[in-house]
């Protein structure tokens, strides 16, 4: 099982303060199930250019690794960017895609969106070599018409959702709705340090959970890169 969004590499942002506190984490993450982790740090384009980020996700990354257990999940670097004006067109964002892939983990205002915020996303999404995926796509639901959902994915625009998206009664069936029709290509804890949205994947119910784990939206579209 694969958790496509989280916030476990340490010292980067609002998630793991330390490399102890990272390597809990991976081991809730595996005792859960899951197999492959995307270290997604947050990425504010108003705190760090692409490369200075790229510079501090690498320190991390040497620091993690080199106390990585050997049957630790499988590893791949990310980065979860936060949406800026006129992102369609900035000449750095295939530098913040997942690694060896064409992923692109957008997360959009949490606020009803301009027409310029959807006319960037449109614009990001048709750039060759980018594949949008939409960080936490139901948290946005209720802030935009309908009518956009449609428009998007149309667009191959694709969706990240979170497990408490499965786990919680109010939406559960939504979630498995959408998730039947393909409209959710990739699950993910958002989990971010031990005692605050640690990993949440036996959160789900059974049945919800079986149903998961044989679903081919869990599965990943890129070929697997170690890193």
């Amino acid at each position: 099982m694969i958790d496509f969004h989280t916030h476990i590499l340490p010292g980067m942002d609002d998630g793991c303060k330390s490399v102890a506190e990272s390597l809990w984490m991976l081991r809730q993450e595996q005792q859960q199930g899951v197999d492959t982790v995307v270290l997604t740090p947050h990425y504010y384009p108003w705190e760090n250019s692409p490369e200075e980020f790229l510079a501090r996700r690498s320190r991390a990354w040497e620091a993690l690794k080199k106390q990585l257990p050997e049957d630790s999940p499988r590893l791949l670097l990310g980065a979860e960017v936060h949406y800026f004006e006129g992102i369609g067109s900035a000449p750095q964002l295939k530098m913040l895609r997942i690694f060896g892939t064409d992923l692109l983990l957008l997360e959009m205002p949490f606020a009803r969106w301009t027409q310029r915020m959807v006319e960037d996303l449109l614009e990001c999404a048709s750039t060759p070599n980018i594949q949008v995926v939409l960080a936490h796509a139901e948290r946005y639901f209720s802030l935009q018409p309908k009518a956009i959902w449609p428009r998007l994915r149309s667009s191959g625009i694709w969706m990240q959702s979170n497990v408490s998206f499965f786990s919680s009664w109010k939406t559960r069936y939504q979630a498995m709705r959408m998730l039947q029709r393909g409209e959710i290509q990739f699950l993910g804890s958002d989990c971010h340090r031990q005692h605050w949205r640690a990993p949440n994947w036996d959160t789900l119910p059974p049945k919800i959970a079986g149903n998961l784990q044989s679903t081919r939206h869990l599965e990943p579209v890129w070929e697997t890169v170690q890193v």
